[in-house]
């Protein structure tokens, strides 16, 4: 009995491994011939070369230096390894004495994983004249790896900077939700560079390889190449330059737009700044001079700075009182220089008044009684809603990040905002855009091509991508036949602002073209009641004076253009911008664009 149930235990035993052994033989062989494939074939994404943006004449304003990246074979961390990483290091540094040994190991440091088989990138970019004599010394040392690299440039350094933007090393957070960043190590982080990110980053490429176990390539299966795409702005270089040239030594903002379309020609937020210093890191002495510059070179002035717009708003507020019905192009009112309303006194920018004034002379002389004694009649219930169609206080739509709503002031803003009631004398201020009301230069652009041809367009700097012609919607009919009637009211004081006598850009707009206008300055500090004699713009300290607005637009019987300007701190509009925009204007027929 004994012997049959040992013999038992040892035939089960046997039987056992017998099937143990075939079914690694045979039935898992499916399994482990695919595990063996994988790892045998090594899958690779490929990283997409950045698409280049190009003006509205195909000249580069953004594109790609090529050169090499240097890295180092992986696992070097350990203690064991460590030396070996500074023989490489040391090697490196001693050919390439721009790098500094400590800061490249602490990059490999903090690259370097125990999971990784690529090699660890420690030179992100070096350009062909660097590296070319050093070429076959790095190619002989096996730990090292040269590989084909690009680096973001910016050709004409400060151009257009809050504009076209820049790309900088990508986060956690960005790689996170963009897979591509993740590849190219760089993503858009403002302007152009950051609204077109997805555009101009392209699509990866893929490769698979035949691999031994020590990851040697032995064959390439299969090979999809990465691709992008250029794209073409609107903006003219020559233009661009022009405008920058114009304002050099100020603070503010200017726009150039098409007026018909929203395609703009050229446009700038000042004081600029050199995009080439961010794509690789800015040094700390370049940082505290930008960031501690009291005209704010950092902020994109056209969409995200916020201005009073001062009397550039009188044609959108004379418009609003016409289409109240209680306000004619002839209802007149008196300026003896100013009213009185409650215990406080609204004034007049002329101390003695502009005498008997219709709304024409009002917009042409820029009186502000008129506009007091107007829109207590009407009430801010009927203006506010009416400069909301006119693009306040809301945003243009146009293709930069970040752009600002701005504020109207309304009866139910300032409930919303405060908790408190509206008060008539907010009615006056807000009249003559102060107080509350706080605009973009972006925003006062779109509403003077609104004004100019009775359309509403979406300023734009895309023009197409690729080989394609970006397509916008059509422009938007905003005013019915009355409503069209009060428009020519409007344009024909604003001509007169350039072309008659008393007007407030008579004496500072001298061009070719002929133009509309509205001058306009905008308080930053409040006059105190108390203070009888006003003081001149420029008897204040800098910083104390007020902003100058000019937008125009021209021709004025066939509106082709639009030009605005912001001079922060320059005082009058029409003395600060004037000689500004007629340079432009005339550079317009110049180059083309305007035929007189």
């Amino acid at each position: 009995m004994k012997i049959k149930m040992a013999l038992g235990l040892f035939l089960l035993v046997w039987i056992t491994l017998l099937a143990r052994v075939y079914y690694i033989s045979i039935k898992s062989n499916t399994y482990y011939e695919e595990l063996a494939k994988q790892n045998a074939i090594r899958n690779e994404e490929l990283a997409p070369l950045r698409g280049s943006i190009l003006d509205i004449n195909g000249k580069p304003l953004s594109v790609n230096k090529i050169g090499f990246s240097i890295g180092i074979i992986p696992g070097l961390s350990s203690s064991k390894k460590v030396k070996k990483l500074d023989v490489e290091l040391n090697f490196l540094t001693s050919i390439l004495p721009k790098f500094e040994f400590l800061k490249l190991k602490k990059i490999y440091l903090k690259k370097d994983s125990p999971y990784s088989h690529k090699f660890v990138k420690v030179i992100d970019f070096i350009s062909y004249d660097d590296i070319i004599k050093n070429f076959a010394n790095i190619s002989l040392h096996k730990n090292l790896q040269i590989k084909i690299s690009s680096k973001r440039y910016y050709p004409y350094g400060d151009l257009a900077s809050h504009v076209i933007g820049y790309v900088g090393k990508s986060n956690l957070q960005e790689m996170e939700r963009d897979s591509i960043s993740k590849l190219t190590e760089y993503t858009g982080k403002t302007g152009i560079e950051r609204y077109y990110n997805k555009v101009l980053e392209g699509n990866e490429g893929k490769k698979r390889t035949k691999v031994t176990a020590f990851n040697k390539e032995l064959s390439v299966i299969n090979k999809k190449l990465p691709a992008s795409e250029n794209i073409n702005l609107t903006l003219d270089v020559r233009m661009q330059k022009y405008i920058s040239k114009l304002f050099k030594g100020k603070s503010g903002a200017i726009v150039v737009m098409n007026a018909t379309n929203g395609k703009i020609l050229a446009a700038g937020s000042f004081p600029e700044y050199d995009l080439n210093n961010f794509v690789s890191g800015i040094t700390e002495v370049e940082w505290k001079k930008i960031s501690t510059n009291f005209n704010h070179p950092f902020t994109n002035k056209l969409i995200s700075g916020l201005y009073p717009p001062g009397s550039i708003v009188k044609p959108g507020v004379g418009y609003a009182l016409l289409k109240s019905g209680l306000i004619t192009p002839r209802t007149k009112f008196f300026d003896s220089g100013e009213i009185e309303l409650g215990k406080r006194k609204f004034r007049c920018w002329k101390k003695r008044g502009h005498g008997v004034v219709n709304l024409n002379k009002a917009i042409r002389e820029s009186c502000d009684v008129y506009f007091y004694d107007a829109s207590m009649k009407v009430g801010i219930d009927r203006i506010s809603p009416v400069l909301h169609t006119l693009g306040f206080g809301q945003k243009t739509g146009i293709d930069l990040p970040n752009e600002f709503v701005g504020t109207l002031p309304s009866r139910q803003w300032k409930r919303r905002k405060y908790n408190l009631p509206w008060y008539q004398g907010e009615t006056l201020i807000t009249s003559i855009g102060q107080g509350f009301f706080l605009v973009t230069p972006m925003q006062i652009a779109r509403y003077t091509a609104l004004l100019a041809t009775g359309y509403g367009v979406t300023p734009h700097f895309i023009d197409g991508v690729g080989k394609l012609k970006v397509k916008y919607g059509k422009q938007r009919n905003i005013f019915n036949k009355k409503d069209k009637k009060y428009l020519k009211v409007i344009r024909r004081a604003m001509y007169e602002v350039v072309h008659v006598a008393h007007g407030t850009a008579k004496n500072y707009i001298h061009t070719k073209v002929s133009l509309a206008a509205k001058t306009g300055t905008a308080q930053v500090v409040g006059i105190p009641q108390s203070e009888k004699k006003r003081m001149k713009e420029y008897e204040l300290k800098y910083f104390k004076r007020s902003h100058a607005w000019l937008t125009t637009y021209g021709p004025y019987k066939k509106p082709k253009y639009v030009v605005t300007a912001l001079v922060e701190h320059g005082g009058h509009g029409g003395s600060a911008a004037g000689k500004i925009i007629s340079k432009i204007y005339d550079k317009l027929v110049e180059l083309g664009y305007i035929i007189e």
